[in-house]
């Protein structure tokens, strides 16, 4: 089994690095996803000295960019050129906070079909990549799968899109796969097989990437995470399945409150 990583998907003071890491030390974390969903609200100064702290403790930090920050535009214009922009500036954050790589959502299908929806966010993410080359920030990247059945997203497009794309890693959300699922995931087998699918992606020695929360879903759509015991996503047969890989890895936990993710790290310490 190889070791697993945990922590939230907030930094938890953005006073200073300094309280971020204490807090994070005193929650017994050692990952944390540094939150810039809705704004950037770092600077590249606290980004460095987040990422030494963090590093001197061992914890490792991820980055999850804007939401908005998605590519596969089915038209090239202003809304494309923000989202390489968003894109550009958090993979430069991740750099300087020595951040293993940036989360990012996928695009939609706009009407088109999946395997062109695809095809598109491949050459806009390859034309994202030599972008960031020239400057020197190429980290990785992680494509998160997502909690919408009939869109871009699924555990099955973001394993071919990271397969494609050896720098792009698949993030498996597994509160979004219970939801598309009608809430499936309760078994072993189901969880190992995701891993399975991103493992054969994912080059040798870099660490699964998960987020994990209960959630609440309709028609075979997500509607909100919850705390933990309300839903019935449960973090022992992720722990069960991380256990029959060698492949590290980092969870971070979507949970709407501390309690909830402090359970979820009980369980998988265990």
């Amino acid at each position: 089994m190889g070791e697993i990583r945990f922590g939230g998907a907030r930094v938890p003071s953005r006073e200073s690095p300094e309280e971020a890491v204490a807090i994070l030390r005193e929650r017994g974390y050692t990952a944390c996803e540094i939150d810039f969903e809705g704004t950037f609200w770092m600077d590249y100064d606290w980004a460095e000295r987040f990422g030494r702290l963090a590093d001197e403790h061992a914890i490792v930090l991820s980055v999850h960019a804007p939401i908005a920050g998605f590519v596969g535009h089915a038209e090239r214009g202003k809304k494309l050129n923000m989202a390489v922009g968003m894109l550009d500036h958090s993979a430069g954050l991740a750099k300087a906070a020595g951040a293993e790589l940036v989360v990012f959502h996928p695009g939609f299908l706009l009407g088109r079909t999946r395997e062109d929806a695809i095809d598109s966010v491949c050459e806009q993410l390859g034309e994202l990549r030599e972008r960031l080359e020239q400057k020197d920030r190429a980290v990785p990247f992680g494509i998160e799968v997502m909690g919408r059945v009939r869109e871009l997203g699924s555990l099955d497009d973001v394993v071919e899109i990271s397969r494609r794309l050896g720098w792009v890693r698949p993030v498996l959300d597994f509160a979004h796969m219970h939801a598309t699922s009608d809430g499936a995931y309760t078994e072993t087998a189901l969880f190992a097989d995701a891993l399975q699918a991103a493992d054969e992606v994912l080059e040798p020695g870099a660490p699964f990437h998960i987020h994990f929360s209960d959630i609440a879903y309709a028609n075979r759509n997500e509607t909100k995470h919850l705390p933990y015991g309300e839903g019935t996503l449960r973090a022992e047969p992720l722990g069960e399945a991380l256990g029959r890989f060698e492949r590290p890895a980092t969870v971070i936990s979507e949970s709407p409150d501390l309690e909830s993710s402090l359970a979820i790290k009980s369980v998988l310490a265990a």
